[in-house]
C-alpha cells in the first residue's frame, strides 16, 4: 500500500472538475507535495500545493516543467477536451486532430517527460484518467471516443514498458462526471470528489485498472462481445 504522504505528485489540468477534485484529495491525504498544473494555474493557497503553467500540448512547456518539477513520483494525466463531432461534420478531421492533440499526445508528452525521472526517482505511478468513452460509440461522440480508445492503447504500451522498470501505469475509467466538461449531458452524474477519493484509493492499493461506476464496468464486458452481424 503507498503512503501518499511520502509521494511527489503532478496534477495535470489542475484548476477546476476533477483536476481539482484531485488536488484536494491529495492534500486530505497528505501527501508530501503537489504540483497543480494548468494552461491558466490558480494560487490554491492550499499545503504543499505548487501551481504550475502546463499546456500539454505546448512541448516545450511540457520540458520545462519536467526539469523544474524532477522530484516527482506520481504523474496524473488529466487535462482533456471534449467536442461534440461526427462524420458528417466539414472539419470533423479538424475536431478529431485537436482533441487527440490534447487526450492522446498530451497524455503521451507527459508520460514520456517524466518516465526516466519516476524510474531514477525510484519508481513510481502514472495514473491516465481515461472514461467508460474508450470503449464506447455513439453519434457526435466521434472525437472523445476515438481520443479514449487511443489513450486506453497508449496506457496499456506504456505498462508494457515501464512495469518492469519499476512504474505502476494505472487506466482510470468513469461514466459521466458533474464537471463543466459534461454540463450539457442530462441524468445523473459522479461526483468529482468520489471519483478523485476511489481512484487514489485503488491507485494506492496497486491497481492498474479503476472501473469506478457501472457505466464503466458494462462498458468493458460489452467491449468483449461479438461484433453483430451487419442488419441484425
Amino acid at each position: 500500500m503507498k503512503d501518499y504522504r511520502d509521494m511527489v505528485v503532478l496534477v495535470t489540468g489542475a484548476n477546476r472538475g476533477l483536476g481539482r477534485a484531485f488536488v484536494d484529495a491529495l492534500v486530505e491525504r497528505g501527501t508530501g507535495k503537489i504540483y497543480a498544473a494548468a494552461r491558466n494555474p490558480q494560487e490554491f493557497g492550499l499545503p504543499g500545493v505548487t501551481s504550475v503553467r502546463l499546456d500539454v500540448t505546448d512541448r516545450a512547456q511540457v520540458a520545462e516543467v519536467a526539469h523544474s518539477a524532477s522530484d516527482v513520483t506520481m504523474v496524473i494525466n488529466n487535462a482533456g477536451v471534449h467536442l461534440r463531432s461526427s462524420v458528417f461534420d466539414d472539419d470533423c478531421v479538424d475536431v478529431v486532430d485537436g482533441v487527440l492533440n490534447t487526450n492522446l499526445l498530451g497524455s503521451l508528452a507527459v508520460s514520456a517527460a517524466f518516465a526516466p525521472l519516476l524510474i531514477a526517482n525510484g519508481g513510481g505511478v502514472i495514473a491516465n484518467m481515461l472514461s467508460a468513452g474508450s470503449w464506447l460509440a455513439g453519434p457526435g461522440n466521434l472525437a472523445y471516443a476515438v481520443s479514449k480508445a487511443a489513450a486506453l492503447s497508449l496506457t496499456n504500451n506504456l505498462r508494457a514498458e515501464l512495469g518492469p522498470r519499476g512504474v505502476q501505469v494505472t487506466a482510470i475509467h468513469a461514466g459521466f462526471i458533474d464537471t463543466d466538461m459534461m454540463a450539457a449531458f442530462p441524468g445523473p452524474k459522479l461526483d468529482p470528489r468520489a471519483v478523485a477519493d476511489e481512484a487514489l484509493t485503488q491507485i494506492a492499493a496497486g491497481s492498474q485498472e479503476v472501473l469506478v461506476d457501472e457505466m464503466s464496468q458494462k462498458a468493458k464486458a460489452a467491449a468483449a462481445l461479438p461484433v453483430p452481424r451487419f442488419g441484425s
